[in-house]
Formats: structure tokens, sequence, C-alpha cells
């Protein structure tokens, strides 16, 4: 199977629009497990920022035993389901692994998942210095690691960490 390659682009301002759209059609197909909010969350929710043209939603349900029967809904009309991370979140993709448009990640609303990644895509848009900095990170990356989407983003977490720490 192919997998996608890590290639990054410049700030679309589109990705919100794609964001919204997507909104929509989740709660339309999957609005009965909707609990708190859907964030659009990312590289692509910082405007500036350099990212995988591939829009994160990260969608709010009540606990992950509750929203399981949404895997089938969303499998049902265009997501990929991946047992990824499995005990904070169902993780989805879009329209597939080889080719992505949108990661979904359904998790608990407020949860400390959750909680992290708003705090981080506030950080971003609120801290041109952090975000010059993780951009920068991101290229090195991405030259590096352009076939290994999972090294990626695993050597993306120390600095999340590190930021959110002096946050």
């Amino acid at each position: 199977m192919s997998r996608a390659s890590v290639i990054l682009e410049e700030y679309d301002p589109s990705w919100v629009s794609k964001f919204e759209a997507e909104k929509q059609y989740l709660m339309a197909i999957a609005g009965e497990w909707h609990y708190g909010s859907i964030e659009h969350v990312g590289s692509t929710a910082v405007p500036g920022m350099v990212a995988k043209p591939v829009i994160d939603v990260m969608f709010g349900v009540k606990s992950l035993e509750e929203s399981k029967p949404a895997i089938e809904a969303l499998v049902n009309n265009g997501y990929e389901y991946w047992p990824y991370k499995t005990e904070v979140m169902h993780w989805f993709c879009k329209p597939s692994d080889a080719f992505r448009t949108h990661h979904l990640h359904l998790i608990p609303f407020e949860s400390p998942l959750w909680q992290e990644r708003i705090r981080f895509r506030e950080l971003l848009r609120s801290n041109e210095g952090v975000a010059a900095q993780y951009a920068n990170l991101k290229r090195e990356l991405a030259a590096t690691h352009k076939e290994d989407r999972e090294a990626y983003t695993d050597k993306k977490w120390p600095f999340i960490q590190q930021a959110l720490q002096h946050a």
C-alpha cells in the first residue's frame, strides 16, 4: 500500500472554508455523537503556517465508548478508520491513506488531549516567534522524513511539549 508523503505547502486561506464545509458535512453524518465543539486544529488552522495540505478536524464526543457507533457511520461516508492512539481518540483520514485531504480526530471534549491541541493552536496563532521556530522544524523534518509520516509527526512532539511548558 502506498503511503502519503510529507509535502509541505505555504499557507492557503481556503483551508478555513474547507474546514467549515467539512464541519457541516460531519454534523450531517455524525452529529448524533457530537458533544462540545468541532475545532480546526493542526497547522492548517494557523494563518501563515506551512503545512501538509490536510485539514485536521477535532470533533468533540462525550466518550470514546459512546462514540464507537460513529466509526461505522463515518466509514460509510468516505472516511477510512485507523486504530491509532485508540486510548485517547478515534482517528480517520479521507479519502484514503495514500491521498489525504482530511484527518478526523474524535476526542472526548475537554479531555487532556483536547485541551493540549487547543493550547498549541492558540500559542502558534498568538506567538510569531514560536510559530517561526515550529515552521522551521517542520521544513527540516519534511526534508529528512519525506516518506515517513510517523517519524515526521513523532519528532515534532518534543518541540510541542517544550513550547506548551514555556507558554
